[in-house]
């Protein structure tokens, strides 16, 4: 089993078959909120993992395909801004991560997921606060679902380059606001939040 990193933790007793889900995207204005699953191998180890929002973005590029190969399974789980619309963001966060453990090819015997609540999972389940501080499996999930979500701003960055995706991800920057004043808001807008519904003229 994969050693707890930087903070003491325990692992659940009785199990070997852990796997680790975050997510990345709450906060932006626009895009899919991206959830990621890992189960790593404990026999093939892998160095340098961390928080993904502490770990510099050479880094995380080295270490996404790292994470893949030597992994025993990984996947990625989504929800798009037209569901968090519908469910808000918390529930929609709650049902990618549902999605990226449903998208594992190795099924885990106990899932630990960052934060502090368990998505709906068909196996035992525990949220661990600053999980990608304390548990290796829930760091590597954090890369994963950092660096697939950059790429995609950087996607539609090159799309829409007066919105300037690549550079603030979609995030609630100055610039991003400016941009929005200026140019409206696109398909991949959440148009339930605050500031995409102030630009919509739906709030005043």
């Amino acid at each position: 089993m994969s050693k707890p990193i930087f903070e003491p933790f325990v692992y659940p007793q009785g199990y070997t078959l852990f796997a680790g889900v975050d997510e990345v995207g709450r906060g932006p204005l626009v895009g899919d909120v991206v959830t990621a699953a890992v189960i790593l191998d404990p026999n093939n180890p892998i160095e340098g993992l961390g928080d993904s929002k502490t770990l510099s973005e050479k880094k995380r590029q080295a270490l996404f395909p790292e994470i893949q190969h030597k992994a025993l399974a990984w996947s990625v789980g989504r929800c798009s801004p037209q569901e968090i619309d519908e469910l808000n963001i918390l529930q929609a966060t709650m049902l990618a991560m549902t999605r990226a453990v449903e998208g594992l090819s190795v099924t885990p015997e106990f899932v630990l997921i960052d934060g502090n609540r368990v998505p709906n999972i068909a196996m035992p389940g525990q949220a661990v606060v600053k999980g990608d501080l304390r548990v290796a499996e829930i760091s590597a999930a954090s890369i994963i679902a950092k660096v697939v979500r950059d790429q995609e701003m950087v996607e539609l960055d090159k799309r829409h380059p007066q919105f300037g995706f690549a550079q603030h991800k979609g995030y609630p920057t100055k610039a991003h606001f400016a941009a929005i004043e200026k140019h409206g808001v696109i398909a991949e807008y959440r148009k339930s939040f605050k500031p995409v519904k102030r630009v919509l003229g739906l709030i005043d």
